[in-house]
């Protein structure tokens, strides 16, 4: 901490650094909070059908019916008195009715607690069965769109943080194409994906609700806070925004909890000097190669020294001929040089 009186910390000092490190971190926890925050507040906000009839998640069918009757006395839309109330009325009537038909229903009530009010434009589907292979056929794009997003931003190196490292560099530098793409695919993002997908799978396809949502989370909430139980399908789509922003958060983090610069500014890593090794053995096999290919070429005047001097003096005037004086910059100084030397030349000079 800065304390009053104290000058300013200057860019490029240890102290500077840590605190932009510590101010960064903090905005980016922050974020995070709020963004969860955020997506709570909006599930929250849109409700769903237990709370519009104002029951528990646990109530049984005869509840719902008694319940729906009651509220049907008071907001029939027949009750209304001006147009905009009836159509107030019959809109929130309409609403009642559709809470009090999918809860009622065993399959539709299943079905709902998962995958929330987009079952009722599902078509063709009545079943429990019907409405699983219906839930998991729309989850399926998801989670395959996702993952060929995050291998191609693996393989592009946008994720290189988290990357598993086995004690040595990327086998891209040995050669050993497979393994080193398996090997930089292997992130605990794809770990944290895959529990994601298990617990989504867990809890669509059970007849019970998640144990996890029953006696930890929702006794938890409505103990500490007056946030009301979630149902399974507001549950997975918290989980979905957490683990996609815990994503976005961890990538702004990972350069502030990377390992420092090696001592005397050096950058170079053992993947780079490997490279760097494999570009000059390339270099000495192509030289050896070009050796030999001259060496073939000048076989016919092997012995013949008066033969490759010529030829040596007929390749060094082809190459300042065609290369050197063909050059604009060359041509152009030996024209400024041929002009000054004109220059007070008698009559008839050359």
């Amino acid at each position: 901490m800065i304390r009053a009186g104290e000058p300013k910390p200057q860019p490029g000092t240890p102290q500077y650094i840590k605190h932009r490190r510590r101010i960064n971190i903090a905005v980016i926890v922050i974020y995070l909070l709020y963004t969860v925050y955020e997506a709570d507040y909006w599930v929250r906000h849109a409700g769903d059908f237990f709370q519009d009839l104002d029951l528990p998640v646990d109530v049984d069918e005869r509840k719902i019916k008694s319940r729906f009757r009651r509220l049907a006395a008071i907001y029939h839309p027949d009750k209304a008195i001006s147009p905009d109330d009836h159509a107030n009325a019959e809109a929130y009537f309409v609403k009642l009715k559709s809470a009090q038909d999918t809860l009622t229903d065993p399959n539709k009530r299943f079905a709902y607690e998962r995958w929330g009010p987009d079952i009722l434009t599902w078509q063709h589907a009545s079943s429990i069965r019907d409405y699983i292979l219906i839930g998991l056929q729309s989850s399926g794009p998801v989670y395959g769109g996702s993952i060929v997003v995050m291998g191609l931003l693996s393989l592009t190196g946008y994720l290189q943080w988290g990357r598993y490292v086995s004690g040595r560099q990327p086998c891209y530098a040995t050669g050993e194409k497979l393994e080193g793409l398996l090997m930089h695919m292997f992130q605990w993002r794809y770990l944290v994906f895959g529990c994601l997908a298990l617990i989504e799978y867990h809890t669509l396809s059970r007849p019970y609700w998640s144990p996890f949502l029953t006696k930890i989370l929702n006794p938890l909430l409505t103990t500490v806070t007056s946030h009301p139980p979630l149902l399974p399908f507001q549950f997975l789509a918290l989980a979905h925004k957490l683990i996609f922003t815990f994503f976005i958060a961890m990538g702004q983090l990972s350069p502030f909890f990377a390992p420092p610069a090696p001592p005397g500014g050096s950058s170079s890593s053992a993947f780079d000097e490997q490279q760097l090794q494999r570009l000059e053995q390339l270099a000495q096999t192509h030289e050896v190669e070009a050796g030999r290919l001259l060496g073939l070429e000048m076989a016919p005047l092997v012995g013949d020294e008066a033969g490759q001097a010529d030829l040596k003096g007929k390749v060094r005037e082809w190459f300042v001929q065609n290369t050197i004086r063909a050059d604009p910059e060359v041509r152009d100084a030996l024209g400024r040089s041929m002009q000054r030397r004109r220059v007070g030349a008698p009559a008839g000079a050359r």
